[in-house]
């Protein structure tokens, strides 16, 4: 099966270095995706735990190698670091094998607008907070009334008044939504003060295209739960892809292929 073709691809939050990175996955998106240009939106190396605990198992150098065979073959990889690999932020305008390192881009699509392009943690007033609340939520509704009855037996020799967990937790959850809406309308403003028409970023695991007050919000996902990327097709339109299984045969797709772009979903509601 022949790979399909882009003008740029944007991928985000690989994580090499982290038992949960998805190789296997994204080797296989990398073989049957080909573009002009591919723009590694950070966190691309898991810097922060490889100084906990080194992992790099073959699959690690088997991505590296794959985006350094691109580059000699002529593709354009372009490296804007995150957080957990800020240790390039250092070398700005520097290329190593190939790959060009930078800070944050501005990126013109094939029909004349602008994105600016960044990982995103310069934000991460917001993701700290969405992080611990998240996962704060997730095991309190499934220990809520274990922890409820033990709090109130505490609570009640203590002569304090009742506490709920319960709906502590679901306060919390709310609040993380609300952090992830924040977290996006605050890299939409930086957007509109840098003059172009939308951006494209990562960080919060979150893939999604969506018009913030007249800014295109596009943010990459992940390789590590959502296995995700966003396309640029040779007239400037956008998709997001979903790549969850292995495209082993030329019959075989995988079950979730791509969502389409942010206009044309927008088209076929008003029609």
């Amino acid at each position: 099966m022949e790979p399909r073709k882009f003008r740029t691809l944007f991928i985000s939050d690989v994580h090499l270095g982290s038992k949960a990175a998805q190789t296997d996955l994204l080797l296989d998106f990398l073989r049957h995706h080909e573009a002009e240009t591919v723009i590694l939106v950070g966190d691309i190396v898991d810097g922060w735990r490889l100084k906990r605990s080194w992992h790099w198992p073959q699959g690690c150098n088997d991505v590296v190698q794959k985006l350094l065979r691109k580059a000699r073959k002529g593709t354009r990889i372009v490296y804007i670091p995150g957080n957990h690999d800020e240790f390039l932020r250092d070398f700005p305008g520097m290329h190593f094998g190939g790959i060009e390192v930078a800070d944050r881009i501005v990126h013109e699509m094939a029909d004349g607008r602008k994105y600016l392009v960044l990982h995103g943690d310069q934000f991460d007033v917001v993701v700290h907070n969405a992080r611990l609340i998240a996962y704060l939520g997730d095991w309190a509704y499934d220990t809520a009334i274990a922890i409820n009855v033990v709090l109130a037996s505490i609570r009640r020799h203590l002569g304090l008044p009742y506490w709920s967990f319960s709906s502590w937790a679901k306060l919390k959850v709310k609040k993380a939504v609300n952090f992830i809406g924040a977290f996006q309308h605050v890299v939409a403003e930086e957007a509109r003060r840098a003059g172009v028409d939308g951006v494209i970023c990562g960080h919060i695991h979150h893939a999604v295209m969506e018009d913030l007050d007249g800014i295109h919000y596009v943010n990459t996902g992940d390789w590590v739960e959502s296995c995700t990327a966003i396309a640029e097709h040779a007239d400037g339109r956008l998709e997001l892809i979903t790549w969850l299984v292995p495209l082993t045969t030329d019959k075989d797709r995988p079950e979730s292929a791509s969502v389409l772009d942010f206009k044309r979903e927008a088209d076929m509601q008003a029609a």
